[in-house]
């Protein structure tokens, strides 16, 4: 069959995508050890990373690559996406033998006037944001153009990743880490 044979029709279904909030704020190792990575992948990789991202600072794409001190928020973070994903689907992920796992890491800096365009991370299962800082004034995470979370020090959102959102210009500091997931199946 070729291209030229087959017609998609596109039609659009109003559904409700869930947006999980968390507040780690009382896990102190995952966010110290990752706000130590973003200072020192400021220092090892000081370009800013192009992107969608219009922030002060923008680490590279594999970052939980480069600086291992990411590692334990990753695993939080797929803790945390597994636990959604049950609470989506009912089932467990790890008895259909399949894995989350995060392909992409990075961190952004913003400062005032700093902003992110709208965006989604498909094909990614999930993506999830995670505040090292928030100040009071920063940005809202909006998400489908009309739900807007205020982020905290230590919240943690975790989404489908074919949901759209941004962040509007910022008044005021706000540094995050942020990652995609993706399932993969697992061989026993």
């Amino acid at each position: 069959m070729s291209d030229d044979q087959v017609t998609l029709t596109r039609n659009f279904v109003n559904a409700q995508l869930p947006v999980f909030v968390c507040d780690l704020s009382a896990m102190i190792d995952p966010f110290r050890l990752a706000a130590e990575a973003v200072n020192e992948l400021q220092q090892t990789h000081p370009q800013s990373t192009p992107s969608n991202v219009k922030a002060l600072y923008m680490s590279p794409w594999k970052s939980h690559i480069l600086n291992p001190k990411l590692g334990l928020l990753c695993a939080t973070v797929v803790k945390l996406a597994r636990m959604g994903a049950r609470g989506i689907t009912g089932a467990d992920l790890s008895a259909l033998n399949i894995e989350l796992v995060v392909t992409d890491c990075w961190a952004a800096v913003y400062h005032s006037t700093d902003s992110t365009l709208r965006h989604n991370h498909f094909p990614a299962e999930f993506a999830a944001v995670a505040y090292l800082e928030a100040a009071d004034g920063c940005a809202p995470i909006i998400f489908a153009g009309s739900t807007a979370i205020q982020p905290r020090p230590g919240m943690v959102i975790i989404f489908p990743g074919i949901l759209d959102h941004e962040v509007p210009a910022t008044n005021a500091r706000r540094t995050v880490v942020a990652m995609n997931l993706y399932k993969k199946a697992s061989f026993i």
